[in-house]
């Protein structure tokens, strides 16, 4: 067999699987796997663990418990914690560091309120942030980094910088995957996917985390709020946090994915130069210099 008929039988196989995630119910498959993943029936739980652990080679000598019969069901396994020495923080004057183990799916500048997805797709800023007035405006001609969390990665979300939260929105939408892939094929994927937006104040300035969910991502938590979907709601939710405010510091866990999923990182204009030595589909781990804050 040739090598441009195994590639057509690629591309064929890619868009049979991206097609396919239009038709399927995305919140309900979710809901069976939060079902699936939170049983505690030792032996059906150890089987889930250990095949998962061999299939995506994942390094449990880096786990605070390194143990996978320990975990009481397969989400605390994939939720597991670190080794306190298993990700040393970049600490340094006006430093800022990554928030998540995974990919660098893009970085770089946004062209005043347009994000770049993929090789023809970019997406909007008002779009991405259900149309936050104030946040558009803050953002706009920022810069921009979009992490992605494999199965195998560690799904622990914590603060680049130190940061007081100001406000937390959830915007309902589809779960399409956020693999390579889907991301290369769906216009406006991370604007069209289920959301959690979290707005912080830091020396860097106004800072967004946003946390995106995907198929099979059941469950999206915040440390100072808990889990935040589900319920899945109809309509964007909005919490305000400025009378009763929320300090977090550098390093420390603001959140966390029950399944795997996407970062996206915003930054003020010209608030934030991100380190030469990243680019596209770059693997980081949590920790790491991500780049620096202008005014340091």
């Amino acid at each position: 067999m040739n090598f441009s008929l195994l590639r057509l039988l690629c591309r064929t196989q890619q868009a049979a699987f991206v097609t396919l995630q239009y038709l399927l119910p995305h919140h309900l498959l979710s809901h069976l796997m939060r079902g699936l993943t939170r049983l505690r029936i030792g032996w059906l739980k150890n089987l889930l663990i250990e095949r998962f652990i061999r299939l995506f080679n994942v390094n449990m000598a880096e786990a605070a418990q390194p143990d996978p019969r320990a975990y009481p069901d397969f989400n605390h396994f994939f939720t597991r914690a670190l080794a306190a020495d298993a990700r040393p923080l970049a600490v340094g004057e006006g430093n800022v560091i990554c928030p998540v183990d995974g990919t660098i799916s893009q970085l770089g500048r946004l062209e005043y309120e347009t994000l770049f997805q993929a090789k023809g797709h970019r997406y909007s800023l008002p779009h991405l942030l259900a149309d936050h007035t104030g946040a558009v405006r803050t953002f706009q001609d920022g810069s921009f980094a979009t992490l992605y969390l494999s199965p195998r990665d560690y799904h622990r979300i914590h603060m680049p910088l130190a940061g007081t939260l100001r406000e937390m929105i959830y915007v309902p939408g589809r779960l399409f995957s956020v693999n390579p892939t889907t991301v290369s094929r769906v216009p406006d994927l991370f604007a069209r996917n289920e959301r959690v937006i979290c707005l912080f104040d830091t020396d860097a300035g106004p800072m967004a985390m946003i946390l995106v969910g995907a198929i099979f991502v059941a469950s999206i938590d915040t440390v100072w709020h808990g889990t935040v979907t589900p319920p899945r709601r109809k309509t964007v939710q909005h919490w305000d946090y400025r009378q009763h405010p929320v300090h977090l510091q550098q390093g420390e866990e603001m959140g966390r994915f029950n399944m795997g999923s996407t970062v996206i990182l915003l930054f003020g204009k010209d608030a934030v130069t991100f380190s030469d030595q990243l680019a596209a589909e770059g693997h980081v781990q949590m920790g790491q210099l991500l780049g620096s804050c202008a005014n340091s």
